[in-house]
């Protein structure tokens, strides 16, 4: 079994209101992936496999921290928090907030209402996308050498729910504490992976790049 390194997507669009929008990388964005990239080859951290999701973000991502060819999954894609968002106001009243601090109310009353199967027509099934984050690092774990993943925040707080038995209101509040670029390793101890980095966002840690540890 190999350890496997999950990166967050750098920034990106942060006026979006829908998962097009969203799915492009800012300016600020790529230079946290050009930081990120620029420490892994500093520190000479070795990743014999490389993986992306396959949206934009991640790609941009992978390509500005000079991680070439990697494998593209889609089992590593986000969310669609957005389309969940609406579908959720549509059919309940929930307002989708206009306001940073209100996606801490609203994230886990969407993880909540989408769990219990009460948003109809969802993107997938709370319990698919539970299914496909497994399975993809059940297949990387299997493999040789250690592994980078490039992905996002929602996948990532899934991976922590399943690694520690985390309940749903803990894995929210998780999702909306992972920084942009921030890395997350997963180690094998005994017959499973358990996670022995958590947020690490070193290539951020200068003075004059404090400006550049977001959330959003």
């Amino acid at each position: 079994m190999s350890h496997i390194t999950l990166v967050r997507h750098g920034q990106a669009n942060t006026e979006a209101r829908d998962e097009k929008s969203y799915d492009r990388l800012s300016a600020l964005g790529h230079l946290q992936a050009q930081w990120l990239g620029s420490y892994l080859q500093d520190t000479r951290a070795h990743h014999t496999r490389v993986y992306s999701g396959s949206l934009t973000r991640h790609l941009e991502t992978a390509a500005s921290m000079g991680l070439s060819d990697p494998v593209v999954d889609p089992r590593f894609n986000e969310i669609e928090y957005f389309t969940l968002a609406q579908l959720l106001e549509e059919q309940h009243g929930v307002p989708i907030p206009v306001e940073r601090e209100g996606f801490a109310v609203h994230l886990p009353q969407v993880f909540e209402a989408w769990r219990a199967g009460e948003i109809a027509n969802p993107p997938e099934s709370f319990a698919d996308f539970e299914k496909r984050v497994t399975d993809a690092l059940k297949e990387i774990a299997r493999g040789d050498g250690p592994a980078i993943v490039v992905t996002s925040g929602a996948l990532i707080s899934m991976v922590m729910r399943q690694a520690m038995g985390l309940e749903l209101d803990t894995m929210a509040r998780l999702a909306l504490a992972i920084m942009n670029t921030s890395m997350h390793r997963l180690f094998p101890i005994g017959d499973r992976l358990s996670p022995v980095l958590f947020n690490a966002v070193p290539h951020l840690e200068l003075p004059d790049r404090h400006h550049a540890q977001t959330h959003m």
